[in-house]
């Protein structure tokens, strides 16, 4: 019996150890509040004189000025958004519409195992004209200065046909390939729209080429906002424009009409 006490009185302290021992360690960490201070240093004059950052910086422009202008095509007339043909297209437009269509084509084949029908850019989006002669990298920065990706949007017939009938309100020279438009003589009804030279389906579904930016409803471009089918080919328009002056020696002047008045 007195073995038995001693036992007790042994597992009494234990148990009183370990409570205090759990206790101790869930207690919450004393924690520290610290203060930083930052400032912001403007890049000026004062420090493009010092010769240590500009030797620093040198091998990195010059690098990237290289690639910028390391010429890729040429070209052998201005193409400008003021450089019209009739009144609904610019040459420039025609040239970033086919480009957009002719190149995302078979990314869209190989991803979906579809077919692009057309392409729709919008005018506003065109930042730059590109000079008659020499074509580099910098050249499509200047054209295309944002990060907008090329987006497949599906469309019905029926919604196409609410995408020309904008375009006409519109009355601007947004960029178009492989849709035609048919107007009357003072350019307010529609008389027929043709999809790459047939007639248009108000019940198929068509696949177009356009912008991240007008695929989510920019410009008013509703029609694209409203699809529920979208599929990006992570393709950047500018990369594609530079993947296109790699591909052609000299940029044609693409005089097509899209927008045909009847």
């Amino acid at each position: 019996m007195v073995n038995v006490k001693k036992k007790r009185v042994k597992y009494s302290y234990f148990v009183i150890l370990l409570t205090f021992s759990l206790l101790t360690s869930c207690k919450s960490p004393k924690s520290n509040i610290y203060e930083i201070e930052g400032k912001r240093i403007a890049i000026n004059e004062k420090y493009t004189q010092d010769s240590k950052i500009e030797n620093f910086v040198a091998p990195f422009r010059n690098h990237i000025t290289n690639d910028l202008d390391s010429v890729l095509a040429y070209n052998p007339i201005t193409l400008e958004k003021s450089n019209t043909i009739g009144k609904w297209q610019t040459n420039i437009g025609n040239l970033l519409a086919e480009t957009t269509l002719v190149l995302s084509q078979p990314i869209f084949k190989t991803r979906e195992n579809k077919t692009i029908d057309f392409c729709l850019l919008n005018y506003g989006g065109i930042r730059a004209i590109i000079p008659q002669g020499n074509v580099t990298s910098r050249t499509a920065f200047e054209v295309m200065p944002f990060e907008n990706s090329v987006i497949i949007v599906g469309l019905t017939g029926k919604e196409v046909k609410t995408l020309a009938e904008f375009i006409i309100k519109e009355k601007k020279p947004h960029p178009l390939a492989g849709i035609t438009i048919y107007t009357d003589q003072e350019e307010n009804d529609i008389l027929k729209i043709e999809i790459n030279n047939t007639p248009l389906d108000e019940n198929k579904l068509y696949y177009v080429a356009t912008s991240d930016y007008l695929a989510n409803g920019g410009d008013s471009m509703n029609f694209f906002r409203d699809s529920t089918i979208k599929v990006d080919i992570d393709y950047k328009l500018r990369n594609l424009l530079i993947d296109y002056f790699k591909k052609v020696d000299t940029l044609p002047n693409i005089t097509t009409e899209r927008v045909i008045t009847k």
